[in-house]
């Protein structure tokens, strides 16, 4: 008896499986989908929704092929089958071919985008496939399809098809070079107008974007209505980050709607419909006596706009698929601290600037690259810190870096206290240290320049404006 195996193919995603068959005078079992066995042997965790089986009267039932917008593990329960597949995704694997013979002791995961097809070897075959949505009118008008008879496929079918039994519509499918290619899922980025989601757009220009006041991650109902289908990743670059404001009774109830209710609907809708959720959180999430803060810390928030970041923290680790990146002192487009210093440096203006709260700067097109690269080379799930590298510095410290960088003197900057800042004003408190751990995301394969050079470029190219 074969022991349970899990097989790679020239077909990048589809898998063949060795099942494990038990027999007795009685009969046989076998155990055709087992979660834990099978993923932890390299089958991906495609949640299964519906069963559906084919009988197949006679030899020579030949069907397909038909590229489907899900996945699926194919299987007989009865007699044999050659199956053939042919990737119909777009880039260099387009068209390719893998066949085998399957009978009650294998089953073949079949990615989304491979088109399926399948020839019976024995009358009364019952075929076997389980799949990860839900078949509807609307799914099936999104199919692509080849046909069996393409030349450039060169599939030798066991039963000519001359002689095999197939339906109008399969034979009336288009060859290979006018089928239409099967896209690949879609990216929704929650926030795009932002900083980051600008940034973001930049690198994915094929994505989607929503941002207020059209899509609100607060309201349960919008979210339930969107079209999720053909959505395969969710990347949440919106939050309420009016730190101070937070702490009014006003802010307290936007803050909590944004970053608590927003991000619980946004890791249902994730969890739901088998998303990947990418969500940027904070430094704020800790208190700041750690000299590096690391991903395992245990939150340590001290104000409302942390307390929040939290707690959405503690909601996406809950999505089976998820990417959290904590990120501190963001700089990118439109209003942020280094533009109001470079402001300040060229209208004369001699300011001053905490200098006893620490961290480094993240620029939006690294922190951006490193959602991509964490995406695109299916690194483990889980969270991630991410600023760019170099030494950890002060606010005051990186203000005397602008002016320097302006044709002012860094001595134009002077150094206050966080308290003697504060004193009389609506502050939020703040984390005095920043500076997080990168080595996580470093050996994950990703590096960026250091925040310092970052700041020549950014200065250089005039990024400053709004």
């Amino acid at each position: 008896m074969a022991a349970l195996g899990v097989h790679t193919t020239n077909i990048t995603g589809l898998l063949v499986i060795d099942l494990v068959v038990h027999q007795d005078p009685r009969g046989w079992f076998k155990e055709n989908w087992q979660r834990a066995k099978m993923t932890a042997l390299g089958l991906p965790d495609f949640g299964p929704v519906q069963h559906s089986l084919a009988y197949n009267t006679s030899t020579g039932v030949t069907r397909g092929f038909h590229a489907e917008p899900w996945d699926k593990l194919v299987s007989v329960a009865h007699g044999r089958i050659f199956g053939a597949w042919v990737d119909l995704r777009p880039g260099p694997g387009f068209g390719s071919v893998f066949t085998t013979e399957v009978g009650p002791d294998k089953a073949v995961f079949v990615p989304r985008g491979v088109a399926n097809s399948y020839q019976t070897l024995e009358p009364e075959t019952v075929y076997s496939y389980l799949v990860n949505d839900h078949w509807s009118p609307e799914a099936r008008a999104s199919y692509s399809y080849v046909n069996l008879a393409d030349e450039t496929l060169g599939v030798e079918w066991p039963i000519p098809l001359a002689e095999a039994v197939i339906s109008e519509a399969d034979a009336a499918h288009p060859r290979l070079a006018n089928t239409t290619p099967v896209p690949p899922k879609r990216t929704l980025i929650v926030g795009a107008n932002g900083q980051l989601g600008r940034a973001l757009r930049a690198l994915l220009p094929e994505a989607d974007g929503v941002d207020l006041p059209d899509f609100d991650v607060s309201d349960a109902a919008a979210l339930a209505s969107y079209p999720w289908a053909g959505v395969g990743t969710i990347i949440n670059a919106s939050a309420y980050t009016a730190v101070d404001a937070a702490e009014t009774p006003e802010g307290r109830l936007a803050c909590w709607r944004a970053n608590v209710t927003g991000v619980a609907n946004l890791t249902r809708t994730a969890t739901e419909h088998r998303l990947k959720l990418v969500h940027v959180s904070s430094d704020y999430v800790f208190d700041g006596t750690a000299e590096l803060h690391s991903e395992d810390e245990p939150f340590s928030p001290l104000g409302v706009y942390g307390q929040t970041k939290a707690a959405g923290d503690a909601l996406v680790a809950q999505a089976p698929q998820h990417y959290l990146l904590r990120t501190s002192w963001v700089i990118g487009a439109g209003h942020n601290f280094v533009r109001t210093m470079a402001e300040l440096a060229a209208k004369g203006v001699s300011p001053t600037v905490v200098d006893d709260q620490y961290g480094r700067l993240t620029f939006t097109t690294d922190l951006a690259a490193a959602i991509v690269h964490l995406l695109s080379t299916g690194a483990a799930p889980g969270t991630y810190n991410f600023t760019n590298p170099g030494p950890v510095a002060s606010w005051c410290d990186i203000a005397r870096e602008v002016f320097t960088r302006s044709g002012r003197a860094a001595a134009d900057v002077s150094g206050t206290t966080t308290q003697a800042y504060a004193a009389g004003k609506l502050a939020a408190p703040r984390p005095a240290n920043s500076a997080l751990d990168l080595t996580k995301i470093e050996a994950a394969g990703f590096s960026a320049p250091s925040w310092l050079e970052r700041l020549d470029g950014y200065l250089q190219e005039g990024q400053t404006r709004p």
